[in-house]
C-alpha cells in the first residue's frame, strides 16, 4: 500500500503574501436536504462547527463546513478520520436520501495569507471581494484564472482556496504570481 501525499507536497511561496499548500485534508461532499435536522446534526457533530447558511463557511484549521449549493455541503475533517466520518454519516442518515463521498484525494487546499490576500484573489476571480461584500466566513464557488475553485475568508488576512488536484499546480502558480505582482491598492 502506498502512502498518501498531498497534491503539492506542502509547497510554499513566501513573500508579503504567502501561498501555501495545506497538505492532506479530509473532505467529504454531502448531498442531501440541508434543511433536515438530522443532516445538520451529523455535520455539526463531526466538525464542531455551526451549520453554514447560504454562501458561508464555518471552519477552523482542520474541521469545518462549507455551503456548496442548496443541496450540498463540504465537510472538512482530519484526513485520517474520513472513513470513520463516512460511517457515521451513513448510520445517521440511514433512512434519508443522501450521497456522501470522500473527495479528499481529488482536491487540494491552498491558503493565501498576508495583508493583501484579498487583492491576490480579486485579480483572478470574477467575484466582488470588496470588504463590504466579502468578509470572514463568506464562501464563494467561482474560478481563479481558467479553473474552477471555491474559496472562503478565514480572517481578514487569510483566504482558503479549494481546487481540483489535477489543476493544483496551475492554481498555486497563478496565486503565487498574483501575490508576487504586488498590491493594486483597490481596497485601500
Amino acid at each position: 500500500m502506498s502512502n498518501a501525499v498531498s497534491a503539492l507536497n506542502g509547497k510554499v511561496a513566501a513573500g508579503e503574501v504567502t501561498i501555501r499548500e495545506a497538505g492532506l485534508r479530509g473532505m467529504i461532499t454531502l448531498r442531501a436536504d440541508l434543511s433536515d435536522s438530522k443532516v445538520k446534526s451529523i455535520c455539526t457533530s463531526l466538525t464542531g462547527a455551526a451549520f453554514p447558511s447560504s454562501g458561508q463557511a464555518n471552519c477552523d484549521d482542520a474541521k469545518g463546513l462549507c455551503w456548496m449549493s442548496p443541496d450540498e455541503v463540504l465537510i472538512l475533517v482530519p484526513y485520517d478520520t474520513v472513513a470513520d466520518a463516512l460511517e457515521q454519516i451513513a448510520k445517521a442518515l440511514k433512512n434519508k436520501h443522501h450521497l456522501a463521498e470522500n473527495v479528499s484525494d481529488a482536491r487540494a487546499l491552498i491558503t493565501v495569507e498576508g495583508t493583501f490576500a484579498r487583492e491576490v484573489i480579486a485579480k483572478l476571480a470574477p467575484v466582488d471581494l470588496h470588504p463590504d461584500a466579502f468578509q470572514p466566513g463568506d464562501f464563494r464557488r467561482s474560478h481563479i484564472g481558467q479553473v474552477a475553485a471555491a474559496f472562503w475568508m478565514r480572517d481578514q488576512d487569510t483566504i482558503a482556496v479549494i481546487c481540483f488536484r489535477s489543476v493544483a499546480e496551475y492554481a498555486f502558480d497563478l496565486l503565487a504570481t498574483s501575490a508576487k505582482a504586488g498590491r493594486v491598492g483597490f481596497f485601500a
